[in-house]
């Protein structure tokens, strides 16, 4: 399971499972880089 993505901007983003990683980086994604979107898919490639 990943739960660990650190993102470019040097924000490192941790959830308790997928699926919170998921939501909490596309959070972070609205509130840092608005009209950046990746689903989910791709946030959990990028996740370790």
């Amino acid at each position: 399971m990943k739960t660990h993505l650190n993102c470019p901007c040097g924000e490192a983003i941790v959830g308790k499972d997928e699926d919170d990683l998921v939501e909490k980086a596309q959070q972070h994604l609205k509130e840092s880089h608005p009209g950046l979107e990746y689903d989910r898919d791709a946030i959990l490639f990028m996740a370790y």
